[in-house]
């Protein structure tokens, strides 16, 4: 059965209203075909097939014969040009409303010899948002952080670890050979599972370069190719204070829960793992929602942090946001919350204005704490979005 998905479908309907072309990007097996699927009406084309492609080796006569129509070209870096078509759709048959899906960045590929500027709406498909799992069959937190947010890993009721090896191995397949030039696929994908093994951790290059045994510019090529197509999210440090701020060091974050468990060999969940795992969820809720990787941590040189910062490009200054599991109301005596406030405090000394939240999974409805004179929000994500969404 095709599960709907009202959010993702709205975001395409909104971005229709301002281009016919939509840039549909994101994992394999996240659910971009899926979600063409549920559109009403739309003609679903592979690019994979050779006759599809065929279809299309003339494109201004495939495209007057769609004029009026709403397509789905699924894969479409596997045309000889693909940017020509989508240029020539939106320059000249603006009738004709496309989504054209692809695992990577428009821009990250040679295969796109225009990117398209100013012609289309990117959207970026992640995986699923804790909104959507009672739609995919389970409300618990839990099974979304061990299965992970693909939504056919997500669907099962025990892990496969053949799934993942098979999503590993056509990742490889169809997505990096296709597209780029990264030499030995062991030491590629032995970096992949090692930076998934850290996942949330400090990125330092040199500590990779040995055990994949290439150097340290390939492990830099490697990382560029992981970020461009999702697997791994890059969060670098936000400074302006550089005497006394992490300036250079990168937090690099892997791209699901469930590929995290695989790589770690989790089969179950234990108590300590559930912070960690709700901060790659909160982290993927605001990615989604927000449609944006314009997201930092901040660290000074004593140790405070704060997991997610992000600048809102307004006079509400910055979003400092904080990622605690499990909040409970009555336990939060003035010196715990003097322990929660301490990061929070130190931040505002460099950056006085802005919001700032601790987001949890059980919070019901968002109160405010007081830590000497700042106002500490505690929230849960839909409630996060809601006051980011306000900025």
């Amino acid at each position: 059965m095709l599960v709907q998905r009202p959010f993702w479908k709205q975001l395409i309907e909104n971005a229709w209203q301002e281009k016919s072309i939509i840039w549909l990007m994101g994992l394999r097996r996240i659910g971009k075909t899926s979600l063409c699927h549920s559109f009403e009406g739309i003609e679903y084309l592979d690019c994979e097939r050779p006759r599809v492609r065929q279809l299309m080796a003339d494109p201004e006569g495939f495209l007057e014969s769609k004029k009026g129509a709403l397509l789905a070209l699924d894969e479409i870096h596997r045309l000889d040009n693909p940017s020509e078509l989508l240029k020539l759709a939106a320059d000249h048959y603006p009738s004709i409303k496309i989504i054209a899906t692809g695992s990577s960045t428009l821009g990250a590929s040679a295969k796109f010899k225009d990117t398209l500027t100013g012609r289309k709406r990117e959207i970026w498909l992640t995986p699923l948002l804790l909104q959507e799992i009672e739609d995919f069959g389970n409300p618990d937190i839990r099974h979304r952080f061990l299965f992970g947010g693909l939504p056919s890993f997500f669907a099962r009721k025990q892990i496969s670890e053949i799934d993942f090896q098979e999503w590993i191995d056509a990742y490889w397949a169809k997505d990096i050979q296709d597209l780029f030039s990264v030499g030995k696929r062991s030491s590629f994908q032995k970096f992949a599972e090692l930076l998934l093994a850290h996942s949330g951790g400090m990125f330092e290059a040199a500590k990779f370069a040995i055990p994949c045994e290439v150097t340290r510019p390939t492990i830099a090529n490697y990382l560029h190719v992981l970020e461009e197509t999702f697997v791994v999210h890059v969060i670098r440090p936000y400074s302006t204070h550089r005497t006394t701020e992490i300036v250079m060091a990168p937090k690099v974050y892997g791209f699901d829960t469930g590929f995290i468990c695989y790589v770690k060999g989790r089969k179950e969940l234990r108590a300590e793992d559930m912070g960690f795992m709700w901060e790659h969820c909160v982290l993927n809720e605001i990615q989604g929602h927000l449609q944006t990787r314009a997201i930092n941590y901040w660290r000074d040189k004593q140790g405070h942090e704060i997991d997610f910062v992000l600048n809102r490009r307004s006079e509400n200054g910055l979003v400092a946001i904080e990622c605690k599991f499990n909040t409970v109301l009555e336990d939060i005596t003035s010196t715990k919350l003097a322990g929660l406030g301490k990061n929070f405090q130190a931040f505002r000394d460099l950056y006085p204005n802005g919001c700032n939240f601790i987001v949890s999974h059980n919070v019901d409805t968002p109160f405010m704490k007081k830590h000497q004179d700042l106002d500490i929000w505690f929230v849960n994500p839909k409630d996060l979005i809601k006051k980011l969404q306000e900025k």
